[in-house]
């Protein structure tokens, strides 16, 4: 398999190059260079293929042989151990749920899968891997878990002080052992951008051997392409179908972008936002503007600057192609608030913040789309967001024994400014 940068489409590398080292020299992304098409005969027969057996096939296509039969079946079934059910909530909307992995958060398929891939590739090196990743919520937690106590890999997460829920930060801060976290004075953009210029400066590169595993990295993207195959097998009727994505980096949405390539056959993708609504801004506009973000119920979308846009650009490089695959909404945090409340009302199901964006959008679309049915995705338990669901539902909610035990943990993390410079000194230091 070879990928190129999205800076430089000249700049290719295999895909252990890519996994390893998650940006490209140039500071772009990485892109295959070939997105295959699945066989028909798969596509139209995926009632017959687990969820595990989804994903190897999609990485056969992908990978190219890159890696044997059996050791991907192997990474891929230890990866993918958990479920994604659809759940039917009105006759043409449903919920693809993608927290029944081990953190209840969808960051759990690209988390896992990237730990597996990772080990794989360096199981015959001397070299310690050092993993840097940015989280504004869930992916610390996904992580931590994913990749703790694999031999080889250490792990920092970066986090915004104050801006995750306590359980999203007893989940990244209480492991120990070769994972540690970074509290910092900021934002998750903040974060973000430490961890890039982290990849580029010579000092760290020179005293670690550094890779993400944000959704910059194209082992995390991949993965998370698997369920869009998987709810598709599980939908309600033949109906065009459409997929409606509460996005914050937009890795998620990405990943659908991809499977459709791979020949899914997605009526429309619904890109649903917070107020950070940069993309669905673009859409409207056609114009680009990334922006501070701003702090929200929804806060594993508070995301100002979408480090995966370029990645949808190189998919379809002028706003009007990528009209005609995506359709963009945004809300505040009372519109979340209230639809949290009605759903739980009229269905007894119960969202989070991320979920209620999505079941917005979905209701928005349908209005113009009547014939459709769309299935939106629940991108993490509710329990994650527990004061803001309970408050929005008037209602409480039980938490998972997993979730409680963490609870009752000390935190432990490194306090730091938003600078860069405070981040390399500490880890030179």
């Amino acid at each position: 398999m070879k990928l190129y940068s999205t800076n430089n489409k000249e700049n290719q590398v295999g895909l252990k190059e890519a996994v390893l080292k998650s940006l490209a020299v140039d500071k772009g992304l990485y892109m295959p260079m070939v997105i295959p098409s699945l066989s028909n005969g798969f596509l139209k027969n995926l009632n017959q293929y687990s969820l595990p057996e989804i994903a190897f096939e999609v990485c056969s296509n992908l990978f190219d042989d890159e890696i044997a039969p059996s050791d991907l079946m192997q990474i891929v079934t230890k990866a993918i151990n958990f479920p994604a059910p659809v759940v039917p909530i009105t006759n043409n909307i449903s919920t693809l749920e993608l927290f029944h992995g081990p953190s209840l958060a969808f960051k759990d398929f690209g988390a896992r899968f990237m730990a597996q891939l990772m080990s794989y590739f360096t199981r015959n090196e001397n070299n310690e891997l050092t993993i840097l990743v940015a989280t504004s919520g869930d992916t610390g937690g996904a992580v931590a878990a994913g990749f703790y106590d694999t031999p080889g890999i250490n792990v920092i997460i970066l986090y915004p002080s104050g801006k995750v829920s306590e359980i999203q930060e007893k989940q990244l801060t209480t492991l120990g052992k070769n994972i540690s976290a970074c509290e910092i004075d900021g934002n998750f953009d903040d974060c973000q951008r430490i961890v890039k210029t982290a990849f580029l400066d010579e000092d760290l590169n020179k005293k670690y051997n550094l890779s993400s595993a944000n959704s910059i990295n194209i082992a995390r993207l991949i993965p998370q392409s698997f369920y869009y195959f998987e709810a598709f097998k599980q939908r309600q009727s033949n109906n065009p179908l459409s997929f409606c994505i509460p996005s914050g980096n937009f890795g998620n949405l990405t990943a659908g972008l991809l499977a459709k390539k791979m020949g899914l056959p997605v009526q429309k993708f619904i890109a649903a936002t917070n107020i950070n609504n940069v993309i669905p801004e673009y859409l409207n506009t056609g114009v680009y503007t990334p922006v501070v973000s701003k702090q929200t119920i929804a806060n594993a979308m508070d995301v100002g600057s979408p480090s995966n846009f370029t990645r949808m650009q190189q998919l379809y490089p002028n706003v009007e192609e990528m009209k005609n695959h995506i359709v963009g909404y945004w809300y505040n945090d009372e519109d979340i608030k209230r639809k949290m409340k009605n759903v739980f009302d009229e269905t007894s199901y119960i969202m989070d913040p991320h979920g209620a964006i999505g079941y917005l959008a979905s209701e928005d679309y349908l209005q113009s789309n009547k014939d459709h049915e769309v299935i939106f995705f629940e991108t993490a338990h509710p329990c994650k967001f527990k004061d803001d669901v309970e408050n929005a539902i008037e209602s409480s909610i039980s938490i998972p024994t997993a979730i409680k035990e963490i609870l009752n943990k000390q935190k432990l993390s490194t306090r730091l400014d938003s600078s860069f410079d405070s981040f390399k000194a500490h880890l030179l230091g």
